[in-house]
C-alpha cells in the first residue's frame, strides 16, 4: 500500500446490491437500445426481475448466517458474564447477611451486659441486709468471690 493512502472499506450486502441493481439496469437499457426498441421482451425483464431477487433473498439469508454466527460465538462468553452476575448478587445477599447477624449479635451482646449488671446490683441489694446484720453482731466481711475474677473492661 502507498503511503498516504486509506484502503477503501469493503462495501456492506446492501451497497453491493444498489450496484448490482444499477449494473442490471444498465445491462437492460444497453440490451434495450442494441435491440432497436424501448421496450424488452417480457421474458429478459422476468428473468432479470427474479435475479434481483434471488440476490436480495442471498444478502439477507447471508445476514441472517451473521448474526447467527455472531451468537453462537458470543454465547461462552454471555454464559460467563451471566455466573459473573449471579455471583455479585450471591455476595451481596452473603454480605447483607453478615451485616445483619454482626448486628444482631452486637445486640445480643449489649443485652447481655445490661443483665449482667442488673445481676451484680440484685445481688449487691440483696447482699446490704447480711452485710448489716454482721457489722451489727462485729463479724467480719468476708471478701466477695467474684471480687478476684471480675474481668478487666476491654477497650472498643
Amino acid at each position: 500500500m502507498a503511503a498516504g493512502l486509506m484502503p477503501m472499506p469493503e462495501p456492506n450486502g446492501h451497497d453491493l446490491l444498489d450496484e448490482w441493481r444499477q449494473l442490471m439496469d444498465s445491462v437492460i437499457a444497453s440490451a434495450a437500445s442494441v435491440a432497436g426498441r424501448s421496450e424488452l421482451p417480457r421474458e429478459l425483464l422476468k428473468a432479470s426481475q427474479r435475479q434481483l431477487e434471488l440476490v436480495g433473498e442471498v444478502v439477507d439469508r447471508e445476514r441472517k448466517l451473521q448474526g447467527e454466527l455472531v451468537a453462537r460465538v458470543t454465547a461462552p462468553i454471555d454464559a460467563v458474564f451471566d455466573l459473573l452476575e449471579e455471583t455479585a448478587v450471591t455476595l451481596r445477599l452473603q454480605a447483607e447477611a453478615l451485616e445483619s447477624a454482626g448486628r444482631a449479635l452486637e445486640e445480643t451482646a449489649r443485652l447481655m451486659k445490661n443483665q449482667s449488671h442488673r445481676f451484680e446490683r440484685t445481688i449487691g441489694a440483696l447482699r446490704q441486709p447480711t452485710d448489716r446484720a454482721k457489722a451489727a453482731a462485729g463479724a467480719k466481711r468476708r471478701p466477695a468471690a467474684g471480687a478476684k475474677r471480675r474481668p478487666s473492661k476491654r477497650s472498643g
